[in-house]
């Protein structure tokens, strides 16, 4: 039975007709359906033809009018991936090891991503949003790029039509090769970092992943894991830049919200959900071994644990390049891996790939480097491969090999390997046993490095061992059937992504992550249409990820629109039945002071505060654990004695005259951390606390209104002052003093509370 799906371009919707018994569109793709066999999409433009065996339809992908085995879709994924291996020339293998730098569709004209379209600005080209960029078609045809990063998306619809235009200009290049595409974390209801930039937008919103953990909830992240999947694939998305399965044992760390917490076993156990929620198809969407039309492969992130930085200083920056282990604590960082996400349940035994960090794990590599880890041999062969077995894709995180113009800059992150060149970086990478280049559009240095490989090793050995890369690297694209049929039909994509009941888990997940942490008389639930007065919130200029300053104002912090479903909105505190007070963590920065060391004659390095006051490190480290660059005269990275002011000052002082204008009437405090917090300061100001760990504001509604009951756990500790964060070990987990509020409650791992008091159901008693 032959048919064609909803065409791919509305332009060009009548463009079906029969030619060789096969149904056809001219311009984009075919559909063929058939009783004993998957169904098989290709571009009848592309000089690919359909073969007939044994009364089994094939694709002749490489057009030789015989089947090859990588085109016999009976055959094992492995064995199909060899053949095609051994028909590759090195600078397909090349183009198989480059993973792009993000992509949004449609380009923007200037500035991140940019790029054009026949020569021209998207705005000025005329060609749908759709439309494949200059920049994409080089590196796809010249470069031979199969792995493309996407970030923002105009919409659904738009996303699934790019996504045709790339594989069907693919499938008419070399052999047929399909794009492997791939995302950050995108279900996060706002995008505030390079790893999470497509996130918002067209898309079912959920808890992040810190979120999640405070559910303490494996099965509702494996269902999270399923949903998120069927929306990849209907976006055209493949592989999952996630999840990021360190254990988050420094609680100053920037990334620490894109992690399950600090404690292993959770880590462990919901990164293994998260991962056989992506991977596994079900039905008749499953092929084989639990993969299939469904699966989603997940890179767990990041190998060997990138938590322990040490004070907290993330190393996307050559300030934060180093990880410390002060507790002897290494091997609790690989268990999330090991015991997690190599170990699951399901069909597909392992998670498909694993990206490697910017991290120098000071000091444990026994030969003494202090590297990288995309370039040690330790951590990537005798760990990963050697050790634990682990077989699939080694990816680097993006822009591992590019240089590093200053300390502070948000560039090239080549930590310990500063003095090589590009081409020996790449090089380097590729002898520590890595597959993947993040971030690398360009296959030139990587066919450097292969004539620097022969020269040393062979040519024999060399081929052996980049091939073996390369057949690691196909292995995802027949896992997920994109070898048969890698066309999405546009109407049913903007139907799945998003769809009512996506949307419904998403925000139902969103109330069930909220943490009570405080409820002083039981002031809450406030039933019933009470008068709720909301103080407007200064939002301060701070500097992003991406090293832009924000914008300085004030304004409500909430929609009020939304609050009136709930409540009717006063603006007088004496009007007031309660006050709701919305607030953030305390921003101190990223641990690196320019003017410190510019204007101040210091060496930069400032302590990065969880306190909403002045914070003098006066116990702080004398002496840095890690510490050196080319770019410095000098190895010890202290701060101690220094002092750092908090950007949102202000949220402390709004919590505190807010108590005082509204007297013995009760102050809510909204509270949204993406990391620890010293909640010492503005605890005995409030009567109630609700910690959200990146939602959006209505779930704590549902909450505060008594229409749900809180049920969420700290999946991190809340420390009682800065003095314990500077004393506790950056790779040991839950080692510092917790906070204890006047009612009596430590503020611990796995605390929380519902109506009744402090939670201690089968959750805490399991991870507790």
């Amino acid at each position: 039975m032959l048919f064609m799906l909803p065409l791919a371009t509305v332009a060009l919707a009548a463009t079906c007709l029969a030619k060789n018994g096969v149904a056809q569109n001219k311009s984009q793709y075919a559909i063929i359906t058939q009783s004993a066999g998957p169904t098989l999409g290709y571009n009848p433009n592309s000089g690919v033809k359909i073969l007939t065996v044994d009364g089994k339809k094939f694709k002749d992908l490489n057009r030789n009018g015989k089947l090859d085995k990588y085109e016999d879709w009976r055959l094992s994924y492995d064995e199909r991936a060899r053949d095609l291996v051994a028909q590759l020339s090195d600078e397909e293998i090349a183009g198989l090891m480059l993973y792009s730098a993000h992509q949004q569709i449609p380009a923007p004209s200037q500035g991140y991503g940019a790029s054009t379209y026949n020569g021209k600005p998207f705005a000025e080209s005329g060609v749908p949003a759709y439309t494949l960029s200059d920049v994409q078609k080089k590196f796809l045809k010249d470069d031979h790029l199969r792995a493309v990063l996407v970030t923002k998306v105009k919409d659904a619809e738009t996303a699934a039509r790019w996504s045709n235009e790339l594989q069907a200009y693919v499938e008419g290049l070399d052999h047929g090769i399909p794009a492997n595409n791939s995302t950050d974390p995108r279900h996060e209801t706002s995008a505030n970092a390079e790893y999470n930039y497509g996130a918002g937008g067209d898309i079912s919103k959920w808890p992040t992943a810190l979120g999640l953990a405070a559910t303490f909830d494996p099965d509702l992240v494996r269902n999270f894991g399923h949903i998120g999947a069927q929306e990849y694939r209907a976006l055209g998305l493949t592989t999952a830049l996630s999840p990021q399965v360190d254990v988050a044992t420094e609680p100053r760390w920037t990334r620490f919200t894109g992690t399950f917490g600090e404690d292993p076993k959770l880590v462990t156990d919901m990164g293994r959900a998260y991962i056989e929620g992506f991977q596994t198809s079900t039905g008749k969407k499953m092929v084989k071994d639990g993969w299939g039309y469904e699966s989603v492969v997940a890179m767990a992130k990041h190998w060997p644990g990138g938590g322990p930085v040490e004070a907290g200083r993330d190393s996307h920056y050559n300030y934060g390049k180093y990880a410390v282990y002060p507790g002897n604590n290494f091997n609790t960082h690989l268990m999330p891996f090991v015991d997690g996400a190599f170990k699951l349940n399901g069909g597909t035994k392992s998670a498909g790939s694993v990206m490697t960090f910017y991290n120098v794990s000071w000091g444990q590599d026994p030969s003494g480097k202090n590297v990288g880890e995309s370039f040690s041999k330790y951590i990537v062969t005798d760990l990963l491969r050697n050790k634990y077995k682990f077989d699939g894709i080694a990816c680097t995180d993006w822009m591992v090999t590019g240089d590093n113009a200053k300390i502070e800059s948000f560039d090239g992150k080549c930590w310990g390997v500063e003095n090589l060149t590009v081409d020996q970086r790449h090089y380097e990478i590729l002898k520590a046993g890595v597959d993947q280049f993040g971030g690398n559009n360009d296959k030139g240095p990587v066919l450097a490095a292969f004539k620097m490989g022969r020269q040393e090793f062979g040519e024999a050995a060399w081929n052996k061992r980049i091939r073996e890369s390369a057949r690691r690297l196909l292995l995802p694209m027949f896992r997920t059937g994109l070898f048969e049929n890698p066309y999405l039909d546009p109407a049913e994509s903007r139907a799945t992504v998003g769809k009512k009941e996506f949307a419904q888990a998403g925000y139902d997940a969103q109330v069930k992550s909220l943490v009570m942490v405080k409820n002083h008389a039981n002031v809450l639930p406030v039933a019933g249409k009470k008068k709720v007065y909301i103080p407007k919130r200064h939002f301060p200029s701070v500097v992003d990820f991406f090293g832009n300053a924000t914008k300085d104002y004030w304004d409500n912090p909430i929609d009020l629109k939304m609050v009136a479903k709930y409540y009717d909105v006063v603006d007088k505190p004496e009007e007031a039945d309660f006050a709701i007070v919305a607030i953030q963590a305390p921003m101190t920065g990223t641990g690196y002071s320019v003017a410190d060391r510019d204007q101040q004659g210091g060496n930069g390095y400032v302590p990065i505060s969880l306190q909403y006051n002045d914070y003098t490190a006066t116990t702080a480290r004398d002496v840095s654990i890690a510490g050196g660059d080319p770019k410095e005269s000098f190895t010890n990275r202290t701060y101690k004695g220094k002092t750092v002011k908090t950007a949102n000052y202000d949220d402390l002082k709004l919590v505190i005259d807010t108590k005082q204008a509204m007297a013995k009437k009760p102050v809510v405090v909204f509270m949204t951390a993406p990391r620890p917090f010293v909640p010492a300061e503005f605890e005995p100001y409030a009567d109630a606390i609700l910690i959200s760990f990146g939602t959006s504001y209505q779930p704590f509604f549902d909450l505060v209104s008594g229409k749900s009951e809180p049920s969420g756990l700290l999946p991190c500790q809340l420390p009682a002052d800065m003095k314990t964060v500077e004393a506790q070990k950056e790779d040991v987990p839950r080692d510092m003093t917790p906070y204890t509020d006047a009612d009596g409650n430590k503020y611990d791992f796995a605390f929380g509370l519902n109506w009744k008091g402090v939670i201690n159901d089968a959750r805490v008693k399991k991870y507790k």
